[in-house]
């Protein structure tokens, strides 16, 4: 599982640049709190691999993978993270709420204090996205 900001990242399908190579269908993992993008670790040196053969052919735009798959998604989320595969982000803000909170429960138990911190903050910020997903929701009723 990948970690940034005290919890889980969610991974998602997006275009990455590179070393001024943009590289289109890239299984990517985002913070929703700090807004960090990194590769997926599953294709990770394949993405590498593309990029540096894209680099010596001299071409600026590639596509890592041609079709994705559900088995492909599946394959991604065995590493324990949320994974948005369509539009809304609703489901995965409150996947990754519960998430935080079953974190600081632990946390409280190990009495790490500045995890715990972490994890408000980072609750703080969920809560304040889905209030601004559920008011954007009523607006456009």
């Amino acid at each position: 599982m990948s970690y940034c900001c005290g919890a889980s990242m969610i991974g998602f399908i997006g275009s990455f640049r590179k070393q001024s190579i943009m590289v289109h269908k890239v299984p990517l993992l985002y913070c929703p709190v700090c807004h960090d993008v990194q590769v997926h670790p599953a294709v990770k040196e394949e993405f590498e691999l593309v990029v540096e053969y894209a680099r010596e052919d001299r071409v600026r735009e590639v596509t890592l993978r041609d079709t994705i798959t559900p088995e492909m998604i599946d394959e991604w989320k065995e590493y324990g993270i949320s994974f948005q595969d369509s539009e809304d982000i609703e489901p995965i803000l409150r996947e990754q709420i519960d998430h935080s909170l079953d974190l600081l429960r632990v946390s409280k138990v190990l009495n790490d204090k500045e995890w715990g911190e972490e994890l408000k903050n980072r609750l703080r910020v969920l809560t304040d996205q889905l209030k601004k997903l559920d008011k954007q929701k009523e607006e456009s009723k």
